[in-house]
């Protein structure tokens, strides 16, 4: 009995020094990179989740912007942080086709530890005001016809938009000319100016600006159409079935985070996930709280990896079309 009690305190202890060992998390502000410019799409909803984050973790969470490169730029500082969760990846569709585009980088692309999925949203595509087109079946017909006399803007080699720009062309069987930008928030611009022909864009970047009809919205390249624009139909309902996609955005933490930190991310993301104000925001941008098993490390895991295996043929496809 005595051996039994002296081998259940030794345990104890292990355990209470193993805990100890354990520093605490978080202990400072959290920076949550997102790797593009200001009042894009995955800025939107970084700021949007970043207060309930906050709130939960005990710590501010600053929203800090590193564009460029596709997205590379700001997953390139993540990689270079410290293991330890105070500098996380806001990601986005860019994380499934940088290790496609980019040969040579400064870090390994695949070196990410996923906390889970935030959301999934519609990709829209759209056109100036004054585009001479009014459903998705003329501008197509439009397409085919002038082809790269007509201009295709997207926020940067590898970004979400960049992807619809692509799988819009495969869809409809003719190139045009693709303009990359800095930022989707300069692509709306141009829309709205009249100065850029064509988009394909998240709805969180543009459903306020269907509604208001500063620009044309033909069609949604989901199964569904998107509640926050219920009178734009789907890609299949306007005669555009192979133009399928939605982009998504993902927690991610530097190669080698501690597994309790990824944990205590996980459950801050949840409660972010929960919060009225987000669910009621994102449901304003056509989008919505991702749920089920890619909310969990592993499940983000696995459809990460997935995507990129799905991007990866038509990223190679295009060539030298994508500059």
């Amino acid at each position: 009995m005595f051996r039994s009690a002296c081998q259940g305190l030794l345990a104890l202890l292990l355990a209470t020094g193993t805990a100890a060992a354990q520093p605490a998390y978080p202990t400072r502000p959290i920076s949550m990179v997102v790797g593009f410019a200001p009042g894009g799409p995955a800025d939107v909803v970084a700021r949007l989740i970043a207060p309930s984050l906050g709130a939960d973790l005990g710590q501010t969470v600053v929203v800090e912007n590193a564009s460029g490169a596709g997205g590379s730029i700001g997953q390139a500082r993540v990689a270079a942080a410290r293991p330890d969760g105070h500098t996380i990846l806001f990601g986005s569709l860019a994380q499934a086709t940088i290790p496609t585009l980019y040969r040579q980088l400064s870090f390994d692309p695949l070196a990410l530890e996923p906390v889970g999925l935030v959301n999934e949203v519609p990709m829209a595509i759209i056109a100036r005001p004054t585009f001479p087109a009014a459903n998705l079946a003329e501008m197509v017909a439009l397409v085919r016809r002038d082809g790269r006399r007509l201009n295709l803007g997207n926020a940067g080699v590898g970004s979400t938009s960049h992807l619809c720009s692509l799988l819009l062309m495969a869809s409809i069987g003719t190139p045009v000319t693709l303009v990359p930008y800095r930022g989707n928030a300069l692509v709306m611009n141009d829309l709205v100016g009249g100065t850029l022909d064509l988009g394909c864009d998240q709805t969180t970047n543009n459903a306020e600006q269907i509604r208001a009809g500063s620009i044309r919205a033909y069609a949604i390249s989901t199964p569904e159409r998107a509640a926050a624009l219920p009178g734009v139909p789907t890609t299949a309902e306007a005669g555009l079935p192979a133009m399928r996609m939605s982009g998504w955005n993902m927690l991610f933490a530097a190669a080698g985070t501690p597994r309790p930190v990824i944990d205590r991310l996980n459950r801050a993301l949840h409660v972010a996930l929960r919060d009225e104000t987000v669910i009621r925001r994102m449901g304003d941008l056509g989008s919505g709280p991702a749920s089920g098993d890619r909310t969990t490390p592993e499940g983000a895991q696995a459809f990460w990896r997935a995507e990129i295996a799905r991007w990866k043929p038509l990223i190679e496809a295009a060539d030298g079309m994508a500059n």
